[in-house]
């Protein structure tokens, strides 16, 4: 019996998987290559009021930890956490989006091209970070649940989102500094090893141990399904997700820089993992441009 032509489709499997732009070693993400460039959402979405990464303690995991490890022949070592403790560098961001959304990321999470998260070489998985475009000054602070990139030599690979928020989404990359934060067991934290706190009166206060905000628990969370420069659309959707959910619906109206929108909101939930579950819920249902935002934006 031949057997050559097994051969062949083993070799040409493996030439493919090395292509993976942030995957991590040994594992299989040959669905990704369906799409052959990444991109962002089809339809324009409105994130003006989507929440920065909440920084909160998390124990130190094995999953997506590992120490060295090679990626196209290429050894990467890990940072303890001690050492992260006051780590800052500049250097090239790029983003990733719909080519990787829904599939795992090095620590077992689904990736999610709507939330604020990011893959970075060396940083410990899960940690913090604070990432400022320095072309226009503006920051975000990502959780890092990936590894990559592995091209070239770029510093940090953002989600969709968070790339939208610092205005770099066009140009595909930018100049940034990336600055760790540290969450100690008793919710102290440091940016780049000073002594910090997320500013008061914003999405982005202090945590506790279980994740939610003070702002949060004082204004509640909504998950945002849609956001509309019309009216008319959003009131179709709000019906339909009347018809869906047991959970309040409302049409807020909002003026930003880029105009006037209607956004479909499902909520007030207490805390956030009330709101996760409903966003997991309601993506399952065919939303997956779902978000969750605080009641202030």
């Amino acid at each position: 019996m031949n057997k050559m032509p097994s051969l062949i489709v083993l070799i040409l499997s493996g030439l493919v998987l090395a292509g993976c732009a942030s995957a991590p070693p040994e594992k299989d993400h040959s669905a990704r290559y369906t799409m052959k460039q990444d991109k962002g959402p089809s339809e324009d979405v409105d994130i003006t009021g989507l929440m920065d990464a909440t920084p909160r303690y998390e124990a130190p995991r094995n999953a997506g930890n590992k120490s060295p490890y090679v990626v196209w022949g290429k050894q990467y070592r890990v940072m303890s956490r001690g050492s992260a403790d006051g780590y800052v560098e500049r250097g090239i961001a790029s983003w990733y989006g719909k080519k990787f959304h829904g599939h795992h990321t090095s620590n077992g999470e689904i990736y999610d091209m709507y939330k604020m998260s990011a893959a970075h070489k060396s940083l410990p998985i899960p940690s913090y970070a604070r990432v400022t475009n320095l072309a226009n000054g503006r920051s975000v602070v990502v959780r890092v649940n990936d590894r990559g990139p592995f091209h070239g030599d770029r510093l940090i690979d953002l989600s969709w989102a968070a790339a939208k928020k610092l205005g770099y989404l066009s140009q595909g990359t930018a100049r940034v500094e990336v600055a760790a934060i540290t969450v100690d067991s008793d919710g102290s934290m440091t940016l780049a090893g000073e002594a910090w706190r997320p500013l008061a009166g914003s999405a982005k206060e202090e945590t506790d141990q279980e994740g939610a905000s003070s702002a949060v628990t004082r204004g509640g969370l909504f998950v945002q399904l849609g956001s509309f420069s019309n009216a008319a659309p959003a009131r179709r959707l709000e019906q339909e997700l009347r018809g869906r959910t047991e959970s309040p619906v409302r049409v807020r109206q909002v003026t930003t820089e880029s105009g006037r929108f209607h956004r479909v909101q499902v909520g007030p939930f207490a805390d956030t993992s009330e709101a996760e579950k409903a966003l997991r819920r309601l993506a399952s249902e065919g939303f997956p441009q779902a978000m969750v935002l605080t009641d202030n934006h």
